[in-house]
């Protein structure tokens, strides 16, 4: 019998010549034997100019008995849970659209006897990774620094900053006076380090700062310990709200918004709510009066708006709870000085640092 094999071009193959005649099999000679199952493992050549059978592709290498193990990176692991958070949460609503969702779900905590006025600048979210809540914190203030005509200061650049002039070592935050230091020289605005905590003269200073839609940062304990409190601290619903622990779980937040309970809403400058009966904003564009601040001992009349590095979401805070926690940063934590890492404490500890201030932060050229 003539069998005739068609001659094969391999693509990096160049025209043969002359061309092979064809083989003649001889009837007596038995075929060939199968292919030894060891040879399929070797890769054929990657070019061959004729072949009757393609190669069968190699075997998959046998499994490794001993992964390896990437080196450690601090703050890696929580960044995998956020971003896998943020996937089964889907997009990060707009500033707007997240606030009403925040009213919304916490409207049972509004008194019926007052009126509402909203007061609250557009804050990005950005989630810390490791011991950064402070600078996050100023990195979100910054943005409502920031002019069309100057460009937004990197995280990294905080950081950067931070560490050369001697503020800190891990990205803590110890200290509201170093931080005023850095936001001048880092984001060239005018800071306002007020002492003696939230309340008594320094609420009015406060509420006025926030109605004009500056940025406030509060040092304070915070009130999350993971998973172990049976919510996670990602949870959008989690609301974050300080505590009082003396210090040993101090955090950052910035507060760009106020919710202020009124006896009645001022004649000028301001509009109902389309969704939300009974809450007022600030018509864009025009004088508005700023209304009158109810009484300090009058509970549940005031709320913070605030965001922080460890929820891509804002935060509703009782302006009271969050002015009691912010005098409690009294102590260093125990669990930061037994855990081998060097912190940047100024003289006098974290009560000397942190405890009864907060910091207000304007564009350079705003004038009173």
């Amino acid at each position: 019998m003539e069998i005739s094999i068609p001659h094969m071009t391999s693509p990096c193959s160049f025209p043969l010549k002359p061309t092979i005649p064809p083989v003649i099999q001889d009837p007596n000679i038995p075929p060939p034997l199968p292919p030894d199952p060891l040879d399929l493992a070797l890769p054929s050549p990657p070019c061959s100019p004729q072949a009757s059978v393609p190669p069968p592709p190699p075997l998959p290498p046998p499994p490794s008995t001993v992964e390896a193990v990437p080196p450690h990176v601090y703050g890696l692991e929580k960044s995998r849970l956020l971003k896998e958070a943020l996937e089964k949460a889907g997009p990060v609503p707009k500033g707007r659209e997240d606030v009403k969702r925040l009213l919304k779900l916490h409207k049972d905590r509004f008194r019926n006897d007052l009126q509402w006025i909203l007061f609250c600048a557009n804050l990005p979210s950005l989630i810390q990774e490791g011991p950064q809540c402070g600078l996050v914190a100023l990195w979100m203030a910054g943005t409502l620094l920031s002019t069309p005509d100057t460009d937004s200061v990197s995280l990294e650049r905080l950081v950067q900053v931070a560490m050369e002039r001697g503020y800190t070592a891990q990205g803590e935050m110890f200290s509201v006076a170093d931080m005023a230091k850095l936001a001048q020289e880092t984001l060239d605005c005018q800071t306002e380090l007020l002492c003696g905590g939230l309340g008594g003269p320094n609420r009015d200073r406060v509420l006025q700062h926030l109605i004009s839609g500056h940025p406030l940062l509060i040092p304070h304990p915070r009130t999350w310990e993971g998973a172990g409190q049976g919510c996670s601290s990602y949870d959008e619903d989690f609301n974050h709200e300080p505590c009082q622990k003396k210090g040993h779980k101090a955090h950052w937040a910035v507060s760009a918004g106020v919710l202020i309970g009124v006896q009645s809403i001022p004649i000028l400058g301001y509009m109902e709510d389309s969704e939300l009966p009974g809450l007022f904003h600030p018509v864009p564009g025009i004088p508005h009066q700023s209304p009158s601040l109810p009484d300090e001992s009058s509970p549940g009349a005031i709320f913070l708006l605030s965001k922080q590095g460890k929820s891509w979401h804002y935060q509703l805070w009782d302006y009271n709870q969050v002015r009691d926690s912010n005098l409690q940063l009294t102590d260093f934590s125990p669990a930061r000085a037994a855990d081998g890492r060097v912190y940047v404490v100024p003289a006098g500890g974290v009560q000397a640092g942190l405890c009864g201030q907060v910091l207000l932060l304007r564009p350079q050229e705003w004038s009173h």
